[in-house]
């Protein structure tokens, strides 16, 4: 029997806005419904100079439960990310300011998510550009991780492609799983900027959806998880011990 699972998202819509010329979101909200994760972090969603708010757009095509960061606040609209989940939050979530001195300000949504399965902290995230404020934003995601003894998951936009002060070498002792799928630039993925963390889990499938390149520069990347308890569950037990899963 196989273990159920829980399907994530990330993935930066920057390109709704610069490869679509009507502005129209119907394209990238087709792509999400297409795969329907049940938890979808989402990147880069530009409200300025629009007669429309994609936040509310986006919170009401995908329905549950939903967070915004937004990052920059302007009176012609808002720039920032959204975390949405299909199933409640254990408690409100936490958007965690991780700007680095006087860099583009940059933001962490950390939530606690009630899952059929137990609880799952979930932080959806955007890093910034230079190597050591990423380096630095990572520790700020490891505090983040360790607030809780749930399972959890760090997915986002990383900008992280130098292996040297690298978000990977941060996070690789916490989160010992991760995605691995070239996702920028769409048109011709070379860099694994958008990846999916796991920590007390299991990635059981993993992919980059490449017919998202008519609408982002990005690709979105899902993951099929499961928690390792729920894993520990369903294994036989050998002389009295139960097999430890990986």
């Amino acid at each position: 029997m196989i273990p159920a699972t829980i399907r994530l998202m990330t993935w930066n819509v920057h390109g709704t806005f610069s490869l679509n010329p009507r502005f129209d979101l119907e394209g990238a909200i087709a792509v999400i419904q297409k795969w329907s994760p049940q938890i979808v972090g989402l990147q880069e969603i530009d409200s300025r100079g629009r007669n429309d708010n994609p936040f509310a757009v986006l919170e009401d095509a995908l329905g549950g439960h939903s967070v915004g960061a937004k990052s920059i606040v302007t009176t012609d609209g808002d720039y920032g990310q959204m975390l949405i989940s299909r199933w409640p939050w254990v408690k409100p979530p936490l958007v965690e300011d991780i700007s680095y001195r006087e860099r583009e300000p940059r933001r962490a949504i950390a939530a606690d998510i009630s899952t059929p399965f137990g609880g799952l902290r979930v932080i959806s995230t955007h890093l910034g550009l230079s190597i050591r404020e990423r380096h630095e934003q990572a520790q700020r995601l490891l505090q983040l991780a360790s607030e809780t003894g749930y399972p959890a998951i760090v997915l986002g936009d990383f900008n992280d492609w130098f292996w040297i002060n690298s978000v990977r070498g941060a996070l690789a002792e916490r989160f010992p799983v991760r995605t691995q799928h070239r996702s920028f630039p769409s048109r011709l993925p070379l860099m694994r900027l958008d990846r999916i963390y796991g920590y007390r889990v299991r990635l059981v499938r993993t992919f980059a959806d490449s017919a998202a390149r008519s609408i982002s520069d990005h690709l979105p990347v899902i993951a099929d998880i499961t928690p390792l308890h729920i894993l520990n569950a369903a294994e036989p037990s050998i002389g009295g011990l139960r097999a430890e899963s990986l």
